[in-house]
């Protein structure tokens, strides 16, 4: 009688290992993932819609705000990889903001009609002082042209270093978690 939920268990791992493909995610021969392969190809801004979601905004000068943003795909099942590009807007001047130094973009296949997030953190800056006066943020895929923006109504952001913007944009995620 033991040997059936052995054998159950063995065989259920072995379909497990089966269907991720056997659990090497190594790269291929062309700089793409396993993961990237199974999943079709990178997914194109085209077929994405992304829109600024949840707020938390910081209320005052020196707290920490932030600002989730929304991925659906409205195309066949592709992969998000790296980190979302993401660019403040203030006065005629247009500062990257880098990736949360913490974070590690991982490919993360993407459903027809699934859905992703990633998240802006910003400290709030003084209104008039050292900081950024942000009106816009533009936001999208990484290395792409093609940009969804923002009007910011959260403040000023905060400079570090003289002209950094003291801010960081997390890694795709999925939506939810």
């Amino acid at each position: 009688m033991r040997a059936v939920p052995i054998t159950v268990t063995a065989l259920a791992a072995a379909f497990l290992l089966t269907a991720c493909g056997g659990g090497d995610d190594s790269a291929s021969g062309d700089g793409e993932s396993k993961a990237s392969a199974a999943s079709g190809t990178a997914c194109a801004a085209g077929d994405l819609t992304m829109a600024a979601g949840a707020v938390n905004a910081a209320p005052a000068a020196g707290d920490t705000g932030n600002v989730t943003v929304t991925v659906t795909n409205g195309g066949k099942a592709c992969t998000l990889d790296g980190f979302p590009k993401v660019e403040l807007e203030a006065d005629g001047t247009t500062v990257a903001v880098p990736h949360d130094e913490g974070a590690q973009a991982q490919p993360l296949p993407l459903a027809e009609q699934g859905g992703a997030s990633f998240t802006i953190t910003y400290v709030r800056g003084e209104e008039g002082g050292s900081s950024l006066a942000v009106k816009t943020v533009a936001y999208g895929l990484p290395d792409a042209s093609a940009t969804e923006s923002l009007d910011w109504s959260y403040g000023a952001v905060a400079l570090k270093d003289g002209d950094k913007p003291d801010a960081s944009v997390s890694a795709f995620q999925v939506a939810g978690d």
